[in-house]
């Protein structure tokens, strides 16, 4: 293929080709060449024009396929307008030689057809260039167009379309002849051409002015004969064609032509008077009054009316919704017209008002819900107001008229029920679609429209009543603060009119609707509604015999509310189910003679709806309950025909309603449960199946849901969704019925809707019935014995045979139904279906439908044969079936059973995977690819290409050997089958689909098979793009897009993007329907999806390119992608598309472009938000902000925060619902999330800044703070409550994220202070009385967030916002009593917990924040004085932080201890629900418990911690109760946990009530740390720590936990756990820090008891004191009751996790290599260092004896990690584990224990064996001994000399080791090192006990001074070197301090003429280093002060060396004047030795 890449054919390839790859050949080169004429130099072209146009006009003569055909003629087209246009007219003319030709054959007719689709093509491109040709051209084509066939006539009619299109107003003289031949066209009988001849005259309206002003009425009559008989293709190119026309007829402008063909302008009126006689009249024309019309026998047929109906919404959405906003009452008006009583005869039957009803409502939702932006809406609903308001008055006139048969009777009532139907059910769906933004709608008294609604719920039509309650519950959906209200209303109103017929049934809906509404209403109803309703529909029932009138009435009221109330849901139907039960039980005699009274209530039986699908809710015991009344109820069932026969035809329905709903009922209930009346319930199934009451042919609703809904694609696009699947599904189901209607089934009315907001529409119930008997017949069959399904199905046969006609046909139809389900049941529970017999019977019941003339029962039979052969799964039985088929397709030759038997042997692969054998798979493979190149049937060829389709699918790997013929098999077939066969090019485009999947991933390979492969695939969607139908178009998308997945590289990014840009951006002149079909648009949107995950920014540029190189067909409210990008085209797409998929498609493509992009195009993300959000910011409604606010921020920015744009540019989105506005907040929170992942700068202004000026490109998200917070502005204050929800989460975000971002141009200042009053702003409106409270709740969370972020110092500005949380707790303290009965009673529980938790939020960040500057203040009174008053600046904000919350805490922390009351409550286990209060808690009431849990799960922890913080500050000291409180309206206590008032003792001393609140807070953490799930928050568990932690801050409270040992071994338990289950540091940091209170609290413990019992045995002896602490006399501890245990347990968890190699277990396995060293993280360092600390505390609590079991472990954990981590840091520093673990044993080793005389002999030996472990440290590491840090080691020996007793370390072989240790670390090389060693042993050296200091000066001494004598020679090179010889100065100094008067002259003299040889004369000191100067002045000031001290040697020394003294006098005399100046500064600065010290002093 790659061959054909080239400018001109390549002759010599193309003549060795074969016929098939002759044609694939030339395509691609076509192909190849409209890429690459236009981009081909002119002189290029120039030079091969004429090779090439031989080439391609032969091309003509071959008979080319159609998509070849239309390529040919692109090219030349092309190739003429780039380069000369001289031979163009040899082209045409031997085109239309071509044309005249006579020769008829078929073989000939390729080359006609392409002649005529290449004239089209070279004038649409070259037009008026081409001069006068074109009037013979169209002459010629117009003559072979008399005798063409349909495919002549199709391409003829496209043809002209081109021309015309080409030469434009040139054409004039032709349009006549055209519009002549067009007209036949358009009633031609191949629908492809009606479509073409549509398109041509649509382009022949724009120049042929006669269209739409002479010949208008002729054009409008033709379209509605063209409606007649078409297919949804035609209708909608006519619709638009005629909706075009009359929008063009009513605009158009009085021009010179128009004049001279003296034309009037036409009328509104006069267009809608040529519509509407179109929908009521149908195509008859018209003659008003045509004979037939007057005899009333017509009917217009539906095609016409549904086509019409969809010419009104093109008729609207050209106009434009300004013009539908301008004229909407005439346009209402003329619409509700249609079904008015002006046209009764439209409306006589019930089937034709309901259809007419659904075309109606459809013009008005596609127009008024799909083109008018929130506001336009708001005022369309008033006019339908005002339109229900007149149609109520008419009625009322008529009724008023006081004689009863009259008023029934008249016209006037019955003929509004319709147009009052449609309206209410327009205002319904606009309210719906409005949700809360409709709230100033309802609020406008003015209108009324709940009056309106409410009043006409006494209509006397049913269906209006319905319709009403219906809306009722639209506007509770939208807006659930009226679902109170208007319930309380209407049950008063029932309650009233309890005798009024009307009144009964209307008010009854209602209710039953507004509480089918509540489940969609999340913030449900009070719990006492369903008490009242139960109570109004018993009263119902009882009441119902006494008025024989309206017994019928009442009691269908009662039954329904009873069954709406089910749907609250268990919660709610436990309290009433036992009056539910009994009601259930009286309604049923006891015996069923009692046929007199069972008529009446015939109606009721609709008990079982209570059931329906609740009987899996409620329990089994309830199911049980149940039972008793069923037997009864099935004797009924089968009595009914007898009472039917006695009682007559008003039974009818009544008896049928029964049935279906007993059957519903059945089918839910477990078939065990009514066994015995199998037999009877089975032989009524069967008879309701075979003796259907109606004649009705229900397969279009029966049998979809039975067929695979990817075979239902073969039976056109009527079963598929579409956009106008609504009014389109009339024409499915046949004349005799319309569909669903509302008044059909009362009871759908509170039933969940499946679709968005259209109404629910149940079938007529002589069809339901049938679906629910087809639905048990499926259950029960499945449990019947074998025999019996032997009879069954043998009398279902029989009832087949017997019937004949239409009749058997609708049998035969419910037979299959039934027995598809069954078949279903049995595969689902794997069951089988029975011997020989059974499968035979089985067998003759679906090959007899596979063989019926409904395609849609052909299909449903396939799929039942698959079915069965899966149920009996036996391959020979499989095999047989194949066979069968095999057989039928070789013999029939009908094209019924061929498409049959084909789809059978599809469906068998399908549940049966490949069937295993190969044969037989090439057999069904061969049949099939013969049947589906039968060209004699299109449908053959579809039926067998989707079967192949299926086999491709599912044969898998099996199928590998066929792929190649079969894609040449569909290559081929693509490129010559005719377009107007479109179901055969679907299945082809499903077979392709197929082979791609089943290439998969080998189509990236790289050999010539595969290449060859993928380039067919790549043609074959090439063709398939090119097919004018839009699922074609769908499949080829859709085959791209799994290309892209396997094979990325190989497909054209930029020109699918940029054909997916064009389908999604086409035709917009439509209102919603960018591309007429859902199914494309919905292919384009998933493709799109895909894209984009893996290549959004290349997808984005793409898309601006192709706008960018500004297509002339672009119309111009498209250009403006250049600005908002595809991006921006998505969101305008995503405000317009109604359906719900698409739009989350939507949703989900504009996220994968977000989290990849966002960052880099920021402010162009920003942007689109903001443009979105801003676009309907109604800026008179926001909240006004306080002047005084104004002023203070007289920054320009915030002004202009609350003023909108005033330009009124043009906007790129208009109107968006409110929906988008909820989408493009949540996108700003996405984005400030994706810039959090991106990098620090996007939080940092001022390193934002810096980059920014630096590369200007550069984008950062602090830069557009304004922006951010000015959306969550706009959305907070909106009308609708999501977007208000979205908003403020917003807002809450962008308070966390920035809170800390400083403000660079103020110092102490952070960047959000300057928005503070938009802040203050868009929080107030959500404290207002009316605001639903989760609003109320986020606002609160908002309010803590931005008080504790720490954002506003000043408390007067703070107030503003911590005033709305005063007002809040003031509304909780109300209580109760005071809620808004609105909602539902947990409501009020999230709205109160919410505020606590924001208050306890604030108080935890008061107390830290005053905590942090307590620590800052004691830090800075110890640095200086100087600092107090900057302190008193900073600590007035903290402490006047918790001033504002102090005034509330004595409130407060009374709610919060109630709130923590009731979580532990509800956090008991079920088992204890009987002991919970029966009123319910504090804050929940007990019914809604259920619903209040997850409120407190949300806030327990944060009110935990405040609580926790409240009772520590308190210090647990109790305030006198009656102190501050009186405000609290009511008592409450924690001390009325669950007891009884008369057990209670009355006056609780303080320390229980202490003991309790501490058991509180201390048993809520322990449950919830105990077992956390593994989703709980982090939040939560640091929540609890810190509370715990703030619990032991106080003494009492570790009074308790230490003197109470179990439970501080539990809580040690629990901790250990949560170590172990939770990797977070912070968390593990902070349960240690609870470990080390509980162990400081038993230190206390311990210590308090030693001490009194001290005091108590002052006299006696010592020796006979008892032992306190653990261990007592033996030393042993009981793990599980002992806290050391546990503490040790938890320590050595944290330190084998960070460090596994302490672990002895593991040391000796492979996986850990010892001596290797781990440098800890951060985290982990802090970890150990803790964890160290603790241990070193352990042997405090324990006895002597108890110190000494514990000693070992403890030694070896701390030698351990100082083993571990002693390792060399560059800087000299040490590790922070090092220096924890010289800490703990600093404070280890001067542990009391070590000297107490019962375990100082077991701790002397212990602590020489831990010195022995450290010293052999050095031994064991051979080769690794620098990594060992000798340092630490040293410290460790150093710690032990220094701070055990002396005789641990003066056991002479130890102190040899020691000293030895000491001797190699002098010699190092390391100066560090050696620094570090003298100052350990200028320690050591002055160690008060002799015993030890000295073996080590007498060992030691000598060297040092040995080294320093050395150093006179080498001077030192740097600090470093300077630093040891000044720590061996320092140390030979302090030797002669405590050395014996005798010694110290000599040392003296050793010491005097090492610092003289450090001196330097003047001439030196200029050139000397700088270590070598301060060499010299250290030894000078040292020289000044030794003198002085022992000034007898120092003469003496002087007097025997005069060298000595002259160069010290030179040196003191050079240096006089600098020494000054430098003692001065040394005495403010004593030397800089002392800044390197260990950072911690051990010693």
């Amino acid at each position: 293929m790659e061959l054909a890449h080239s400018l001109l054919l390549n002759e010599e390839v193309y003549n060795q080709l074969g016929e098939f790859q002759k044609a694939e050949f030339i395509f691609e080169w076509l192909q190849f060449l409209e890429k690459l004429l236009p981009v081909t130099s002119r002189a290029d072209i120039r030079e091969n024009q004429k090779k090439l146009v031989e080439q391609l006009t032969s091309l003509l003569n071959n008979s080319p396929g159609p998509p070849t055909r239309r390529l040919v003629a692109k090219n030349l087209a092309v190739l003429y307008s780039t380069g000369d246009t001289f031979s163009v007219y040899q082209t045409i003319d031997k085109c239309n030689e071509l044309i005249r030709s006579k020769d008829d054959s078929p073989s000939y007719l390729p080359t006609k057809l392409a002649a005529v689709v290449c004239l089209g093509y070279l004038y649409k491109k070259l037009g008026r260039i081409l001069g006068n040709s074109f009037t013979d051209t169209v002459g010629n084509v117009l003559k072979a167009m008399k005798n063409a066939e349909s495919q002549g006539r199709y391409e003829i009619m496209l043809s002209l379309q081109n021309i015309l299109n080409g030469l434009g107003a040139a054409a004039i003289p032709c349009h006549r002849d055209i519009y002549k031949a067009a007209r036949s066209c358009l009633t031609d009988r191949s629908m492809a051409v009606r479509c073409a001849a549509a398109k041509c005259l649509l382009e022949l309206q724009n120049e042929a002015v006669f269209m739409w002003s002479t010949d208008l009425d002729s054009v409008v009559t033709l379209c509605f004969k063209s409606f007649e008989g078409s297919n949804y293709d035609v209708r909608l190119a006519v619709a638009k064609l005629l909706g075009t026309v009359l929008a063009r007829a009513l605009t158009s402008k009085q021009t010179t032509a128009s004049a001279r063909h003296n034309f009037r302008r036409i009328s509104l009126e006069e267009v809608m008077e040529l519509l509407g006689t179109g929908f009521l009249r149908g195509s008859c024309g018209f003659l008003r009054a045509s004979g037939d019309m007057l005899k009333g026998t017509s009917s217009v047929s539906r095609d016409v009316r549904v086509g019409v109906t969809q010419a009104y919404v093109v008729f609207v959405s050209t106009l434009g919704a300004q013009w539908l906003e301008r004229n909407f009452s005439a346009f209402l008006s003329h619409i509700l017209d249609l079904v008015s009583q002006s046209h009764p005869r439209v409306i006589q039957s019930q089937m034709d008002a309901i259809g007419c009803r659904r075309c109606v409502s459809f013009i008005l939702r596609a127009t008024v819900g799909g083109l008018l932006g929130e506001k336009a809406q708001i005022a369309a609903a008033k006019e339908i107001c005002q339109a229900i308001w007149k149609l109520k008055k008419v009625v009322d006139t008529a009724m008023s008229d006081n004689n009863l048969e009259t008023r029934i009777s008249t016209t006037d009532v019955t003929a509004s029920q319709h147009v009052l139907v449609c309206a209410l059910q327009e205002l319904g769906s606009l309210i719906h679609g409005l949700g809360t933004t409709a709230a100033p709608l309802l609020q406008d008294s003015s209108t009324g429209v709940l009056e309106a609604v409410i009043s006409v719920i006494l209509h006397p039509s049913v269906s209006v009543r319905l319709t009403a309650a219906w809306c009722l519950r639209c506007i509770a959906v939208a807006l659930p603060y009226y679902v109170s209200l208007l319930l309380d209303r209407c049950i008063e109103r029932l309650s009233a009119l309890k005798s009024s017929p009307e009144g009964v049934t209307g008010y009854s809906f209602a209710v039953a609707a507004l509480l089918g509404a509540v489940k969609h209403c999340p913030l449900g109803i009070p719990h006492g509604k369903g008490k009242v309703i139960m109570t109004v529909a018993e009263d119902l029932l009882c009441s119902a015999s006494q008025n024989s009138r309206i017994s019928l009435q009442r009691t269908q009221a009662g039954w329904l509310l009873i069954a709406a109330l089910m749907t609250l849901g268990p919660a709610v139907v436990q309290h009433h189910l036992p009056r539910m039960l009994l009601l259930w039980k009286c309604i049923f005699p006891s015996c069923p003679k009692d046929l007199e009274t069972e008529k009446t209530r015939g109606d009721s039986f609709t008990w079982q709806v209570t059931l329906e699908g609740r009987a899996g809710a409620l329990c089994d015991e309830v199911v049980q309950r149940l039972l008793p009344p069923l037997p009864s109820a099935v004797d009924l069932l089968t009595q009914l025909s007898s009472i039917y026969k006695s009682y007559g035809n008003s039974l009818k329905t009544p008896s049928t309603v029964y049935r279906h709903k007993l059957y519903e009922l059945l089918a839910v209930l477990p078939p065990k449960t009514y066994e015995g009346s199998f037999c009877a319930v089975l032989k009524e199934l069967v008879a309701d199946l075979t003796v259907p009451d109606s004649q009705i042919d229900a397969s279009t609703f029966l049998l979809p849901p039975l067929c695979h809904e990817n075979d239902l694609l073969l039976l056109g696009p009527l079963l598929q969704e579409t956009d106008h699947r609504f009014i389109e599904e009339q024409l499915l189901l046949g004349n005799s019925i319309a569909g669903g209607s509302l008044e059909y089934d009362p009871y759908s009315i509170y039933e969940k809707v499946v679709k968005g907001d259209s109404v629910p529409k149940p079938l007529p119930p002589v069809l339901s019935v049938i679906s629910a008997a087809t639905r048990l017949f499926g259950v029960m069959f499945s449990h019947v014995a074998e025999a019996h399904r032997l009879q069954v199905l043998e009398q279902l046969l029989n009832s087949v045979k017997q019937t004949k006609g239409s009749r058997q046909q609708i049998v035969q139809l419910n037979v299959v139904s039934a027995f598809s389900t069954s078949l279903k049941h049995l595969a689902n529970c794997k069951g089988s279906l029975g011997p020989e017999e059974v499968r035979r019977s089985a067998l003759a019941v679906v090959m007899g439908a596979l063989e019926s003339n409904n395609p849609l029962l052909r299909c449903a039979a396939a799929e039942c044969l698959a079915r069965l052969a899966q149920v009996v799964s036996d391959s020979a039985f499989t095999a047989g079936l194949a066979q069968v088929s095999f057989d039928k397709l070789k013999s029939a030759r009908d094209v019924v059973s061929r498409t049959g038997h084909s789809l059978a042997l599809g469906c068998l692969y399908r549940y049966l995977g490949g069937i295993g054998s190969t044969q037989h798979l090439n057999a069904c493979v061969g049949i099939l690819y013969t049947l589906s190149q039968d060209s004699t049937s299109p449908d053959v060829q579809a039926w067998a290409l989707h079967s192949l389709a299926l086999i491709v699918d599912l044969a898998g790997p099996l199928y590998h050997v066929h792929v190649e013929p079969t894609l040449s098999l569909v290559l081929m077939l693509l490129l010559t089958v005719p377009p107007a066969y479109t179901e055969v090019h679907q299945s082809l485009g499903r077979c392709l689909n197929a082979l791609i999947t089943t290439l998969g991933p080998e189509l990236q390979g790289s050999s010539t098979t595969v290449s060859a492969l993928r380039t067919s695939c790549l043609l074959g969607c090439a063709v398939m793009q090119d097919n004018p139908d839009c699922l074609v178009q769908a499949q080829a998308i859709s085959c791209l897009q799994q290309l892209h997945m396997f094979a990325p590289r190989h497909v054209n990014l930029s020109s699918l993007v940029s054909c997916l840009c064009e389908i999604l951006l086409d035709n917009s002149v439509l209102v919603n329907l960018c591309s007429s079909y859902l199914l494309l648009r919905r292919a384009v949107v998933a493709c799109l999806r895909q894209l984009v995950q893996r290549e959004a920014a290349e997808v984005s540029e793409y898309a601006v390119a192709l706008v960018k190189e500004s297509r002339e067909d672009f119309t111009p409210a498209d250009v403006n992608i250049r600005e908002i990008g595809l991006e921006g085209a998505l969101l305008g797409l995503l405000d317009k598309e109604l359906d719900q998929r698409l739009c989350q498609d939507i949703k989900e493509t504009l996220t994968h472009m977000l989290t990849s992009m966002a960052v880099e195009k920021l402010s162009f993300w920003l942007k689109l938000c903001k443009d979105v959000l801003a676009a309907s910011a109604d800026f008179n409604t926001v909240a006004s902000v306080d002047t005084t606010q104004e002023e203070e921020t007289a920054k320009v920015d915030d002004g202009s925060v609350l003023t909108s744009d005033s330009d009124e540019r043009f906007h790129p989105f208009s109107n968006p619902r409110w929906s988008t506005r909820v989408f493009a907040a949540e996108c700003v929170c996405k984005i400030i999330s994706q810039c959090e992942n991106a990098g620090s700068a996007h939080f940092d202004i001022t390193l934002a800044q810096e980059r920014k000026q630096r590369d200007s490109r550069d984008d950062f998200l602090v830069l557009h703070l304004a922006d951010l917070i000015r959306m969550a502005f706009m959305a907070a204050t909106d009308h609708s409550d999501q977007l208000r929800l979205s908003g403020l989460q917003t807002l809450l975000i962008v308070v966390r994220k920035f809170a800390a971002v400083p403000e660079p141009e103020f110092p102490g200042h952070v960047i959000l202070e300057q928005y503070q009053a938009n802040v203050g702003a868009a929080l107030r409106p959500a404290f207002a009385p009316e605001t639903p409270p989760d609003v109320t709740a986020k606002a609160c969370q908002v309010c803590s967030a931005w008080i504790a972020s720490g954002v506003v110092s000043d408390l007067n500005d703070l107030r503003r916002v911590h005033q709305l949380l005063v007002s809040s707790l003031v509304k909780v303290q109300a209580g109760k009593e005071a809620q808004s009965q609105q909602y539902n009673e947990s409501t009020s529980t999230m709205e109160i917990l919410a505020v606590l938790k924001a208050w306890a939020e604030v108080y935890i960040v008061a107390v830290e924040k005053q905590k942090n500057q307590c620590d800052a203040h004691n830090h800075c009174l110890k640095v200086a004085n100087s600092a107090e008053e900057s302190y008193k600046g900073v600590t007035s904000s903290a402490g006047g932080l918790l001033d504002l919350v102090q005034a509330d805490l004595g409130t407060l922390s009374k709610l919060w201890l109630s709130a923590l009351q009731d979580f532990a409550l509800l956090t008991l286990p079920s088992e204890y629900v009987s002991q919970l209060p029966a009123e319910g808690g504090t804050f929940y009431t007990a019914e809604t418990i259920e619903n209040a849990r997850p409120h407190y799960y949300n806030s327990w922890a944060l009110i935990l911690y405040a609580t926790a913080l409240w009772l520590t500050s308190t210090g647990f000291i109790v305030v006198d109760p009656d102190e501050g409180v009186t405000n609290l309206s009511r008592p409450v206590t924690p001390t009325t946990m669950c007891q009884d008032s008369s057990t209670r003792p009355l006056v609780k001393s303080p320390e229980d009530v202490n003991t309790d609140r501490f058991h509180l807070i201390l048993g809520i953490t322990v449950e919830f740390l105990c077992s956390p799930r593994s989703d709980a928050a982090m939040e939560n568990i640091i929540a609890c720590l810190r509370a715990l932690q703030a619990l032991f801050d106080v003494p009492w409270s570790r009074s308790k936990i230490g003197g109470d040992q179990e439970l501080g071994v539990e809580l040690l338990n629990v901790l250990h756990r949560l170590i172990l289950t939770r990797e977070s540091p912070d968390i593990q940091l902070a349960a240690l820090e609870v470990v080390r209170l509980i162990l400081f609290a038993a230190q206390e413990h311990v210590k308090e008891k030693r001490r009194s019992a001290e005091v108590d045995d002052g006299a006696a002896e010592k020796e006979t004191l008892p032992e306190f602490g653990e261990g007592k006399d033996t030393g042993g501890l009981v793990p599980g009751k002992s806290l050391v245990f546990a503490t040790l347990e938890l320590c050595v968890c944290i330190l084998v996790r960070q460090l596994p190699q302490l672990n002895p277990k593991l040391t000796c396995s492979p996986a850990v290599q010892s001596g290797k060293h781990l440098l800890l993280s951060e985290d982990g360092s802090r970890l150990v260092a803790v964890a160290l600390v603790i241990l070193s505390d352990v042997p405090a609590i324990c006895s002597p004896e108890g110190s000494v079991s514990v000693l070992p472990t403890i030694l070896y954990l701390i030698i351990g990690v100082l083993k571990e981590t002693a390792v060399k840091l560059r800087d000299g520093q040490l590790p922070l584990t090092v220096a924890a673990s010289l800490q703990a044993l600093k404070g280890l080793l001067s542990s009391p224990m070590a000297r107490a005389e019962k375990s100082r002999t077991a701790w002397t030996d212990l602590l020489r064996s831990a010195l022995v472990t450290v010293l052999d440290c050095w031994d064991q590491v051979d080769g690794l001994l620098q990594e060992l840090d000798e340092v630490s080691l040293l410290t460790a020996i150093t710690v032990f000399v220094m701070s055990t007793s002396p005789e641990v370390t003066t056991v002479e072989c130890l102190q040899k080791r020691c000293i030895e240790k000491f001797k190699i670390t002098l010699d190092s090389k390391d100066p560090l090192v050696q620094c570090k060693c003298y100052q350990l042993l200028h320690s050591i050296f002055q160690h008060p006990n002799k015993t030890v200091s000295h073996p080590y000066i007498h060992s030691l001494a000598p060297s040092i001074v040995g080294k320093l004598q050395e150093t006179e020679k080498a001077k030192p090179e740097n600090a470093a070197e300077l630093q040891v010889i000044q720590e061996g100065i320092k140390v030979v100094t302090a030797l002669t301090a405590t050395a014996e008067e005798e010694h110290r002259a000599h040392l003296v003299a050793c010491l005097l003429p090492i610092l003289i040889s450090f001196l330097l004369d003047e001439n030196a000191l200029a050139s000397a280093t700088k270590s070598a100067k301060n060499l010299h002045e250290f030894a000078l000031q040292n020289l000044m002060q030794v003198g002085p001290q022992y000034s007898s040697v120092f003469k003496k020394l002087m007097a025997s060396s005069p060298t000595m003294k002259a160069r010290l006098e030179s040196a003191v005399k050079g240096n006089q004047e600098s020494v000054k100046v430098k003692t001065a500064k040394h005495a403010k600065n004593p030397g800089k030795s002392s800044s390197i010290q260990l950072k911690t002093n051990f010693l």
